[in-house]
């Protein structure tokens, strides 16, 4: 464990970032509060993942006294549309319908807060999806209800084990949290 960096709050109710912090050894609690995720629409999938991790930041702001507050947002992109989290089973099976055999883009965003200073990133992965047949989308989507998973899947679920033909760029990105950049910048901050 890494005593220098201060104790972070994390402002996520992800099982997958809480576990890559555990596995980044570092201390941390989880606080939640809700915020509103809506953004503009004139912004690019990097603008919307950073600028709703900020908005999450900006919750927390007069916590941040000497804790670090760290939030992100995790989207996926194709064709330049932002696929968040689906509202139901159809919409799920939509998404994966439309990420079948295609590339796509996967984008977190993070703010890492610290002493009132907002300190922003994203990271960006491209993800190589085989073809995915109907029963296979619907029987993924019946079994593992991925509705609170951007673009309906997790990588570390049948779909990412099965279905994923090459990651170009970060897997934890991937699993919501770009661990090494973020690792780097707690460090810098605990200076």
């Amino acid at each position: 464990m890494n005593t220098k960096i201060p104790k972070i709050i994390l402002a996520s109710k992800s099982p997958r970032r809480q576990e890559l912090l555990r596995l980044m050894d570092v201390y941390y609690e989880v606080v939640l509060k809700e915020v509103d995720e809506s953004y503009p629409e004139h912004l690019s999938p990097e603008e919307v993942a950073v600028y709703i991790a900020e908005k999450k930041a900006k919750a927390y702001d007069a916590k941040s006294g000497d804790e670090i507050v760290l939030t992100a947002d995790t989207i996926v992109a194709i064709d330049g549309l932002i696929l968040g989290k689906p509202e139901n089973e159809a919409h799920a099976i939509e998404m994966l319908q439309r990420l079948s055999g295609r590339v796509h883009k996967v984008v977190t965003g993070v703010c890492i807060l610290y002493k009132h200073e907002y300190n922003l990133f994203h990271d960006v992965s491209e993800v190589f999806f085989r073809t995915l047949s109907e029963e296979e989308i619907k029987t993924y989507v019946s079994k593992y209800k991925p509705y609170d998973k951007a673009g309906a899947y997790g990588i570390q679920e049948w779909v990412g084990i099965t279905a994923i033909k090459r990651i170009e760029g970060s897997y934890t990105n991937v699993v919501g949290l770009p661990t090494e950049k973020v690792y780097q910048q707690l460090l810098r901050l605990a200076r």
